[in-house]
């Protein structure tokens, strides 16, 4: 068999993919940009975290269709590519890009927040580098002490939730203030506004990313076929599971819960239900929690950048380098160290907008991609293929392409302006290096899914 000198060393299990997509997700996001999806959902987030649950697994499904058809790093990027158009994926990709390169900025100034909270003494940016700095070591490294610190993380995240749901819990059964631990107010309300509702749902698509990032890390998964479809579902569930628990009880427990801050906003929470003694223990898990979602952002993103330089859609010989005693793409891995340094100058709120553009986009092609690969091209049309590839996606895609226009006018001018770039980039490119867009070479389509 032939072997591409530029390969992945496949070393990461179900257990593995799962623990990297949930440290991705990183179940502490709920606190993270508690604020920002509080205010965006209009104070319904129980109700406003099932749609997007439901948003969210219909494209869950695509993606396991399409990894199963091309189990091979680019993620939305080549499923669009490969069952639509070069171009079409060009555009996704780009929109994509933007997501994954605000994702690891995004963990940075989270991590930066909440410790100057905690340690106002020390100012955000000197937080904010040293993570930095740190997240460029451990992916330098390697693939797999990273599934390592993010298996440890994840579990200790969850720990922590449990016990403050357990917490808000008894303190609703034993607390003698009227409420019930069994209520349909968080869902419906007598404000309830089903617009508003789904413009939360919108914003907080982002806390479930990291069941497609893991579409990324295909050739470096053993058994990717088989492997990435059960870690997809298993990473969507879980936390759905635990979004929806937290967002519940907190709602039925205080009602009336406002804060000052919309950034430390769950800082805010957190101190009211436990004191310092819970806010101290929420502060340390947050940054294990913030920490790994750094890790496994850049090592998502470092990975798409190497897609898209083995396709010389960006420089092959620098976005396609692999180190060659660590196997991982050191270059990539620099590149994006810096430009996470820029996290010293943007806002939280703003970093949301732009990954929930670029994933919401990327979602709705991936549904697209399945009915153009399976029922169009190789004509899947049996009454259960009918429904399976084309009515289940298309409602996917219908829902998330309604979500992507539900987001602030500002963040879609932004994004579309992101786009006119990657276009203008393009253009460029093939005017002056005279080269169309380039394809992955079906040996190293054979090759990945060994």
């Amino acid at each position: 068999m032939v072997r591409s000198a530029k390969e992945f060393k496949k070393s990461l299990n179900l257990f593995g993919v799962v623990f990297l997509g949930l440290a991705w997700m990183t179940p502490m996001i709920f606190f993270t940009v508690y604020g920002v999806a509080f205010e965006a959902a209009g104070g319904m987030l129980a109700a406003a975290y099932v749609v997007a649950f439901v948003a969210i697994f219909f494209t869950a499904y695509s993606y396991s269709r399409m990894v199963k058809a091309y189990p091979i790093s680019g993620s939305a990027y080549t499923y669009t590519k490969k069952a639509i158009n070069p171009k079409v994926g060009f555009v996704v990709g780009w929109a994509l890009l933007l997501d994954y390169i605000v994702s690891p900025i995004i963990a940075c100034l989270t991590f930066g927040l909440f410790l100057n909270a905690q340690f106002p003494s020390i100012p955000v940016f000197v937080w904010i580098i040293l993570l930095n700095v740190i997240l460029a070591f451990v992916n330098i490294i390697g693939i797999k002490s990273v599934a390592r610190v993010s298996g440890f993380s994840v579990i200790i995240q969850v720990i922590f939730i449990l016990f403050f749901c357990a917490f808000v819990a008894k303190d609703l059964v034993s607390g003698g203030n009227g409420l019930s631990l069994f209520s349909f107010q968080p869902f419906f309300s007598s404000d309830f506004s089903l617009s508003t509702i789904f413009s939360g749902a919108a914003l907080i698509c982002f806390c479930f990313l990291g069941f497609d990032a893991v579409t990324t890390m295909a050739e470096e998964t053993v058994n990717p076929r088989k492997t990435i479809p059960k870690a997809i579902f298993l990473i969507v569930t879980i936390a759905a599971v635990l979004y929806i628990s937290i967002s519940y009880l907190t709602q039925v427990a205080y009602p009336t819960f406002s804060f000052v801050h919309i950034d430390t906003a769950s800082f805010e929470l957190i101190q009211m239900v436990g004191g310092n003694a819970l806010s101290a223990l929420f502060t340390t898990v947050l940054i294990v929690a913030t920490f790994t979602q750094g890790v496994s952002s850049v090592t998502s993103v470092t990975r798409f950048l190497f897609a898209l330089g083995r396709e010389s859609i960006l420089p092959p010989k620098v976005f396609s380098y692999l180190h060659p005693k660590y196997k991982t793409p050191v270059i990539n891995i620099l590149i994006v160290t810096v430009i996470t340094f820029t996290s010293i100058l943007i806002d939280l709120d703003m970093a949301v907008t732009f990954v929930s553009f670029g994933a919401l986009t990327a979602f709705t092609f991936v549904n697209l991609s399945v009915i153009s690969h399976y029922y169009i091209k190789n004509k899947k049309r049996s009454p259960k293929e009918t429904f399976l590839y084309l009515i289940f996606p298309l409602i996917g895609a219908c829902f998330i392409g309604w979500l992507l226009t539900l987001l602030e006018p500002k963040t879609l001018i932004i994004g579309a302006g992101w786009i006119v770039m990657g276009i203008i980039y393009i253009g460029i490119r093939k005017s002056v290096l005279k080269k169309p867009l380039a394809t992955i070479q079906d040996r190293e389509i054979i090759l990945d899914n060994r």
